[in-house]
């Protein structure tokens, strides 16, 4: 599983352009990055930049979703109840202390610091995909990324000096519920590691521990 690492917003790789066709959507490269990012928020520093609604943790132990718009040209990939359903294949332990999962709109800023989701105290944050299931970048993909593009049936191309990643509506249910979701549940129960690198490690342990292999049925 690929690390996401902060890297600073870079104008002149920002662009935005019209995709020729039915239905034409614009389509905005990621900048100076690779793959989306995954932020975590666990108190102090963090490589996230783009404002969020932040949930004070209540103790209550009860789960809420709260759902905003995904945007303009974009969509959220996976369901309330998909999510509370899958949440409720993990052991109870490590979703105890999971008190809301939000599914977050996509704004300007955020198209800048991108990532799929984010974890924040008890809070998880998915974040809206294009709704075309076309993803536009100006740097291509490390072998890391696309080993994990592999494992849930996305596809990269290159082609005109950028390179896409392109997901079905499948695959990109697949990646959401059992990567994503399960990378920031692993946050949340990662009470150790303080740096990010260590932290984004564990995570990514996790996903594949409870999330890729137990959704495939391997141990």
């Amino acid at each position: 599983m690929s690390s996401r690492s902060s890297v600073p917003f870079n104008p002149a790789v920002h662009h935005a352009r019209e995709q020729s066709g039915q239905g034409a959507a614009r389509v905005v490269t990621k900048p100076a990055v690779a793959y989306r990012q995954r932020a975590n928020r666990s108190g102090g520093s963090a490589p996230y930049n783009a404002p969020e609604v932040w949930h004070e943790p209540h103790g209550q132990g009860d789960l809420r979703i709260a759902i905003q718009p995904a945007g303009i040209d974009y969509i959220h990939p996976v369901t309330e109840a998909e999510v509370r359903a899958r949440l409720a294949q993990l052991p109870r332990q490590y979703t105890r202390d999971l008190e809301v999962v939000q599914f977050s709109r996509m704004t300007r800023k955020r198209r800048t610091f991108p990532c799929y989701g984010m974890q924040w105290g008890q809070s998880v944050y998915l974040y809206p995909i294009e709704s075309n299931l076309v993803e536009l970048y100006s740097v291509p993909p490390k072998p890391a990324q696309q080993i994990e593009a592999r494992m849930f049936g996305a596809t990269w191309t290159q082609c005109d000096g950028y390179w896409t990643l392109t997901w079905t509506a499948e695959s990109i249910k697949d990646f959401y519920l059992n990567n994503v979701l399960i990378h920031e549940v692993g946050h949340l129960n990662d009470p150790r590691n303080t740096t990010y690198r260590e932290r984004e490690r564990f995570a990514n342990w996790f996903a594949i521990e409870y999330g890729y292999r137990a959704a495939r049925g391997r141990k």
